[in-house]
């Protein structure tokens, strides 16, 4: 029943509601007018839906998929989604929270492009929080920085360093920081021990990873090593 060339016309349809008739205003559009043996949309589409024939609630009440899980919640254009059209699959941690959620990383020609939840994670199988969910941001969000920021004792302003020039005043400040606190003797006992710093790892660590920071920070003689997810 195709509309006829006025903007607007009234037209009496029948919903699938037994006895019940109901006046629709339908626009002009240049296609078809839905019908409701059409499965909730017209049979022909010679461009896409707009205005309230978009909503999937309309083609659901107006249609026979009363449950919305059919042709009403259908696309008038394919999407792909984009795990599909990944190179390969990452795993990771989530970032975030101590809890350590697994999560597949999706990257194609070089790029992350999503992160979902890893179904194969036994502390979370496959789930991630809303937060988790949107860790994508890290990797593609505007504010992210790409280079180390420094900013001086009592500066005003932050500094570009380039890494090996940041990783070398990091070990010198430990270096310092451990012969500043290191203690020999404490009472007479030995204890070569350093109370210039300590570590907190955080809780993407995974066991490897803090075996090795736990074999370090006790070779320079640090004796507060934690992790944030025992905490």
């Amino acid at each position: 029943m195709p509309l006829p060339e006025t903007p607007a016309t009234i037209t009496i349809t029948r919903f699938p509601y037994p006895t019940r008739v109901v006046a629709i205003v339908a626009v002009n559009t240049g296609r078809e007018a839905v019908h409701p043996d059409t499965e909730g949309y017209a049979s022909t589409v010679k461009r896409r839906r707009s205005g309230i024939s978009s909503w999937p609630v309309y083609r659901q009440l107006t249609g026979t998929d009363r449950r919305g899980l059919g042709a009403a919640a259908k696309s008038d254009r394919s999407r792909v989604a984009r795990t599909s059209t990944a190179d390969q699959v990452v795993k990771s941690v989530c970032p975030y929270c101590a809890v350590g959620c697994g999560q597949n990383v999706y990257v194609k020609d070089r790029k992350v492009v999503q992160i979902e939840g890893d179904p194969d994670s036994p502390v979370s199988r496959g789930r991630l929080c809303p937060k988790g969910s949107a860790s994508l941001q890290l990797t593609t969000g505007d504010s992210r920085q790409y280079t180390v920021r420094y900013r001086r004792p009592f500066g005003t302003k932050w500094e570009d360093l380039d890494l090996d020039t940041a990783m070398d005043m990091i070990a010198d400040r430990v270096l310092a920081a451990r012969r500043r606190g290191w203690q020999w003797e404490v009472d007479g006992d030995r204890t070569r021990r350093t109370l210039g710093f300590a570590s907190l790892g955080g809780a993407t660590l995974d066991n490897e990873e803090n075996y090795l920071i736990k074999k370090l920070f006790t070779a320079l003689g640090a004796i507060q090593i934690e992790n944030q997810a025992r905490i």
